[in-house]
């Protein structure tokens, strides 16, 4: 049996220090576990790298709200799965959403009707206070590849007009995000269905935001922390409960 759980970042694994330290602990006991543990974000994969490091995982993920999947070339064996996505440096990747300058237009030509403030019309010292994410952490954030967040808006009515567009406004836990049409849930049953090709997969995931939402509809065991309820999902009071209640 594979197992397989999705983590999401900010507001589960990461708490408002961004700090990768506080969920090194419960990596290692998942991987002791012989889990495969998969971040599910709406980070970029700039910042992901940055915590797969510090954690020493080499593992896929999947960025900007399930707009692609980054798979290790190689990881997935390559006689089982057979080609998939596409070749792009160390990784293969399944792009499920659009790409960033399509979206960026978009809400440029929105910007000044509705007062929009997002990473592509923001300075370093805008996202810092917006975010509250270290400088370095906030540059690694402002290399888009397929959203965007907004961050602050001064009248209602944009997200109708984004999705007239094609485009899909979805919830995090403080901002707005805007990507093609894709969601977490996407980008996790896009992996899932490869290993699938390796062998019986039960999945899991956890999260807080309703981003996470759709990534609960697809997985088998679902876990939600925050104030946020979903009638798939059990509540928990914290990441380290996780480990209390799954084998």
């Amino acid at each position: 049996m594979i197992r397989v759980i999705f983590l999401d970042l900010d507001g589960t694994l990461l708490g408002s220090d961004y700090s990768p330290e506080g969920a090194r602990p419960v990596i290692g006991e998942l991987l002791r576990r012989g889990y495969e543990v998969v971040v599910n974000t709406s980070k970029t994969r700039f910042e992901v790298e940055y915590y797969l490091k510090a954690w020493d995982l080499e593992k896929p993920f999947v960025v900007e709200n399930g707009s692609a999947v980054y798979v290790p070339v190689n990881y997935l064996p390559p006689k089982v799965v057979g080609e998939f996505g596409v070749k792009r440096g160390k990784y293969r990747v399944i792009e499920l959403g659009k790409p960033y300058p399509e979206i960026k237009r978009a809400l440029d030509g929105l910007s000044q009707e509705y007062g929009l403030k997002y990473y592509g019309n923001s300075s370093l010292e805008e996202v810092i206070t917006f975010s509250g994410l270290p400088e370095g952490l906030a540059k690694l954030a402002m290399k888009r590849e397929y959203s965007e967040t907004i961050f602050r808006w001064e009248k209602e009515g944009f997200e109708a007009e984004l999705e007239k567009m094609g485009l899909k406004v979805s919830r995090g836990t403080r901002f707005l995000n805007v990507t093609g049409n894709t969601d977490k849930g996407k980008g996790a049953r896009a992996l899932l269905e490869l290993y699938s090709l390796l062998g019986e997969v039960e999945s899991y995931a956890l999260g807080d935001g309703e981003n996470d939402f759709p990534l609960f509809e697809v997985v088998d065991n679902a876990f939600i922390v925050g104030s946020l309820s979903h009638p798939k999902a059990k509540h928990i009071s914290s990441i380290e409960e996780l480990l209390e209640v799954i084998p």
